[in-house]
């Protein structure tokens, strides 16, 4: 069912509930629908970690002071499955029935995309840190807000170190998802190609969680491009990866992933095979994020990874900045009413274990995208606007390794 449909079916329902619950008892419910179980869980699981851990460390510290009275958050989550549908419907049932006051998001721009319709139609704030899509932000809704930086410049800066490297790629292959965030990726990334100078020769798109190359693989290799650029979700990178070695496919001199290179997931699964591969992130575990809650963005991976026997990676980074959002706009707003914490979320200007958080006039955060590396079966940060590290380049054939 289409969401505007969805949302129609379901209008009347909220409307009769009498809309969302005011805060109480000094609690306030932060409520978030994610994907726990299906496709999309295993990048999922890290919203509601890091929204749970950032609760409970702003609880522990006393909690948020709104006007003249202290209140505790509580956080209301339920499993989306990866279905969007679903999700919608959950988003309703988190403001008809679980009387929370504030949303935080889901994982992925398709679902960022349908669930924020729930938020605007019922004026009630979100705050999502797992979609970058620039669909979302492009239809002018007030109630939407977002700790990714544009999906259209995510490659910006990889291939501004591409300028910079010895010998400079000449010849590009994209490859896309057909979902909405790689769809806007795909978009940006043509343009910043073009403004480099180099040459797109293939362009191909692929079905989301499809996991068969074998085709493209074929032309990339016929095409002898010098570099590949690739988005989608995690599980797809890595069958590219793996039917790229089965199939001796190899690149001149470059590939890079808008997904997996950072985790160490992708590395796990790999093994030696994820070496040379190229990523980004919009975060990094640094001591310089300094923070009001967790101290520094070190702070925060070292009580992640105690907690939850994996490390933290930007999804989680983004998702703790989504709650600290709210605590700050809400101390900001000295109220609970929705649309004051709008306002003050609008308005936010504040540091974080994440990054300095500012929204545009969209709604959403602007970061650099910080390329990485996997040297040795290590994550390195190689480029920023400047050189971090020395890449290892260009990516040595299958057969050199």
């Amino acid at each position: 069912m289409k969401t505007s449909a969805l949302l129609a079916t379901v209008a009347f329902a909220l409307a009769a509930s009498g809309g969302t619950a005011t805060a109480a008892d000094n609690v306030v419910k932060l409520g978030a629908s994610v994907q726990l179980t299906g496709t999309n869980a295993n990048t999922g699981r890290y919203y509601q970690d890091a929204y749970r851990l950032t609760v409970d460390k702003i609880n522990d510290a006393g909690g948020i002071k709104i006007g003249d009275k202290t209140y505790k958050l509580q956080l209301d989550i339920l499993d989306n499955q990866s279905d969007v549908n679903l999700s919608v419907r959950q988003y309703v049932q988190l403001l008809k029935s679980d009387n929370v006051d504030f949303l935080l998001g889901p994982f992925a721009s398709n679902f960022a995309l349908n669930d924020s319709s729930v938020a605007e139609k019922y004026q009630v704030p979100m705050v999502q840190g797992g979609g970058a899509s620039g669909q979302i932000y492009s239809r002018g809704y007030k109630y939407i807000f977002g700790t990714l930086p544009p999906a259209d410049d995510y490659f910006a800066s990889t291939i501004d170190m591409l300028g910079k490297v010895d010998p400079t790629p000449k010849t590009v292959a994209l490859v896309a998802a057909d979902d909405s965030f790689d769809v806007s990726v795909a978009e940006g990334t043509r343009k910043h190609i073009k403004d480099a100078g180099m040459k797109l020769v293939l362009d191909k798109q692929f079905r989301d969680g499809g996991g068969e190359f074998s085709s493209i693989l074929s032309q990339i290799k016929s095409s002898d491009v010098d570099a590949v650029l690739w988005t989608g979700h995690e599980t797809d990178a890595l069958n590219f990866i793996r039917q790229a070695k089965s199939l001796n496919v190899n690149p001149k001199d470059f590939y890079s992933f808008t997904v997996g290179v950072p985790t160490a997931d992708f590395r796990q699964a790999l093994g030696k095979d994820a070496n040379y591969a190229f990523g980004m992130t919009s975060w990094l575990p640094n001591e310089s994020l300094k923070d009001k809650w967790f101290g520094d963005a070190k702070s925060f991976a070292d009580a992640y990874q105690k907690k939850y026997g994996y490390a933290p990676d930007y999804h989680a980074a983004s998702g703790a900045a989504d709650v600290e959002t709210f605590a700050y706009a809400l101390e900001k707003a000295g109220s609970t009413k929705p649309d004051a914490v709008r306002d003050a979320i609008a308005k936010s200007d504040f540091d974080s274990l994440y990054a300095h958080v500012k929204y545009g006039e969209n709604g959403q955060i602007d970061l650099p995208q910080i390329v990485v590396q996997i040297q040795d079966g290590k994550l390195v940060p190689v480029y920023t606007d400047h050189m971090l590290n020395k890449p290892q380049y260009p990516i040595p054939a299958w057969g050199k390794r």
